[in-house]
């Protein structure tokens, strides 16, 4: 009995040396475990802080983009007046244009009338000088063939 006491002694102690080594690879299969834990939550860790990172800078970009969206809103407002302004100014400059414009029509067709007017009084008046002339000139020949004494009354009578 001794001799399989001794036996089964060895043999347990084999045994336990063999889970003694299984144990020692558990443990570091379980450092390596907990190593790569270890690792994945440091990289979560950054990730979560990069992704905290990017949510305030997308925080901050929504704000920029909503002061300049503003900004763009007060501006197309502000231009939509300018144009508004200038319409009517335009409007107004053309109004007045076509008030001068009506005018100086009427001026140049007042003008176009007086023209025609004493165009007509100045050729009337060349008419009778030259008609006068005509008879001045007929009445010095009539004087001058009686002053040479002819008398032609009887003849023209």
């Amino acid at each position: 009995m001794a001799n399989f006491s001794v036996t089964q002694l060895q043999q347990k102690i084999e045994m336990i040396g063999k889970l003694s080594e299984e144990v020692d690879e558990m443990k570091v299969e379980s450092l390596k475990w907990k190593e790569g834990m270890d690792r994945f939550t440091a990289e979560k860790e950054a990730a979560r802080a990069q992704l905290s990172s990017a949510k305030n800078q997308l925080q901050k970009m929504k704000e920029k983009g909503s002061v300049q969206a503003r900004r763009i809103k007060e501006l197309e407002a502000r231009l939509a007046s300018e144009l508004a302004k200038a319409e009517s100014d335009a409007e107004k400059v053309k109004d007045d244009a076509d008030a001068l414009v009506a005018i100086y029509r009427a001026d140049a067709e007042a003008t176009q009338v007086q023209v025609r007017e004493a165009a007509e009084t100045a050729n009337n008046r060349a008419y009778w000088v030259a008609e006068l002339a005509k008879c001045r000139s007929r009445r010095e020949t009539l004087e001058e063939i009686h002053a040479r004494d002819f008398d032609l009354i009887e003849e023209i009578k």
